[in-house]
């Protein structure tokens, strides 16, 4: 069976508009507990493990649940898995509820979900190649990018409104009820063609294979992978360190943390909206690759350097604003070079890939943060060049290591764009 080549968006659409809500409430609780975390333990790394433990499962997994994931039913594979979630996400609650919740039970609850996440993701991302006709996968890939924009834009507001009001059981419950929107709309509503490649009995460890097999073949494919890793290790270092940052400088806070998250999804929905309207791009590879180096060169650098909250807003703008654009294109660029039989292995050897980096540069940006930038700032002497360039007091270290970064991604965009294999993509496949 070959993807749609003509045809109606209705049924993405409504996968999109549902799964994006019910995403929306994960990301509330997921910020909400961040929260509780770093208030409670005052650690960036003891947040960061939060995150680990969610991607570490993820990462060494994928592999395996990709070539699941294409020979099992899709619909029903993102029910049981979404379901499984919810199921993870009821246990917080009753903890809570309790009054017996620690971060043991996050920590595991995040590894449990994270594990479901394996097989529900390229299952999702094949879902959404059957359902979109050809001629609408820029369009498709622009609206996925939007809703992440919503998402960014509004869950961190949402969360820390609700949570004043109703606590995390508000946060919680409001979560649920997304998740049942999304569960029966795509029981009831959504109807997907069989994917080639289903129900083949091709064994698990030669389905990975074969996955590994198209990516060492098709160098480009491979080395674009690479290149988002790259770049993930350094967000994921940025990801970990920032709740140090904005909630110990003095003009920061938990308020100041929600804006800077809310400017970075703003900037991320008018990306989104531009590039749902616009036609392709005469070179996506030159798209993507200048759409890295500006994110890259921005924020960390106005984070590191701002002294009050407008910069830190405008950095988080201007980082950002370009990352749906490159999002699209380069789901774009993936789809239309992957046969659609394999995108399932592909796909998970890619988040494999692409994603083993950002448990790593969680676990680093929480170490350098607490063990090493913290401390190096708090031997700083007034006056110094330190004390010019990020200020003193708690939170001046984190900005020493923004500008560290700044310059680490930089450097990666400028590297991998030199990468003639990632230029070949460009030819037709």
């Amino acid at each position: 069976m070959k993807t749609k080549q003509s045809g109606s968006l209705r049924p993405f659409l409504i996968l999109w508009s549902t799964q994006s809500l019910s995403t929306m409430g994960s990301s509330m609780t997921a910020f909400a507990l961040v929260l509780w975390s770093y208030q409670a333990h005052g650690s960036a790394l003891t947040t960061a493990l939060l995150s680990v433990c969610s991607y570490a499962p993820y990462v060494a997994m994928s592999i395996f649940a990709g070539a699941l994931s294409d020979r099992w039913d899709k619909k029903r594979t993102m029910l049981v898995c979404d379901t499984f979630a919810a199921l993870c996400t009821l246990v917080v609650l009753g903890l809570a509820e309790a009054d017996v919740l620690e971060l043991g039970h996050l920590y595991l609850v995040n590894a449990l979900s994270g594990l479901m996440n394996t097989v529900q993701q390229p299952a999702a991302d094949v879902a959404v190649t059957l359902l979109t006709p050809r001629e609408h996968f820029q369009r498709a890939g622009g609206l996925r990018s939007l809703s992440y924009s919503l998402n960014n834009m509004l869950s961190p507001v949402l969360a820390a409104g609700l949570y004043a009001f109703a606590g995390l059981r508000g946060v919680i419950l409001f979560d649920l009820a997304t998740f049942c929107v999304a569960f029966l709309s795509l029981l009831l509503l959504i109807r997907l063609p069989q994917s080639p490649g289903q129900n083949q009995s091709e064994p698990v460890l030669q389905s990975a294979r074969t996955g590994l097999n198209y990516l060492r073949r098709e160098r480009g494919v491979l080395d674009i992978i690479l290149f988002l890793a790259a770049i993930n290790l350094t967000a994921s270092m940025f990801n970990a360190a920032l709740p140090a940052l904005a909630l110990t400088r003095p003009w920061g806070g938990e308020t100041a943390l929600g804006l800077v998250q809310s400017a970075s999804g703003t900037a991320m929905l008018a990306g989104s909206l531009v590039v749902s309207l616009l036609p392709a791009p005469k070179s996506r590879v030159r798209t993507i690759c200048n759409c890295l180096l500006l994110a890259m060169s921005t924020e960390n650098f106005c984070l590191a350097l701002g002294k009050d909250l407008p910069v830190w807003c405008a950095g988080a703008a201007l980082g950002w604003v370009g990352i749906p654009v490159m999002n699209a294109n380069l789901d774009a660029l993936l789809r239309d070079r992957v046969p659609v039989e394999l995108q399932g292995r592909v796909y998970a050897a890619r988040n494999t890939l692409q994603f083993f980096t950002i448990p790593v540069g969680y676990l680093l940006g929480g170490f350098l943060t607490d063990r090493v930038f913290e401390p190096l700032a708090a031997r700083m002497e007034p006056g110094s060049l330190w004390d010019r360039l990020f200020g003193l007091g708690k939170g001046s270290g984190t900005a020493g290591l923004f500008l560290v970064l700044g310059f680490l991604g930089v450097l990666t965009c400028l590297i991998f764009r030199r990468d003639r294999h990632i230029w070949n993509l460009e030819e037709q496949p």
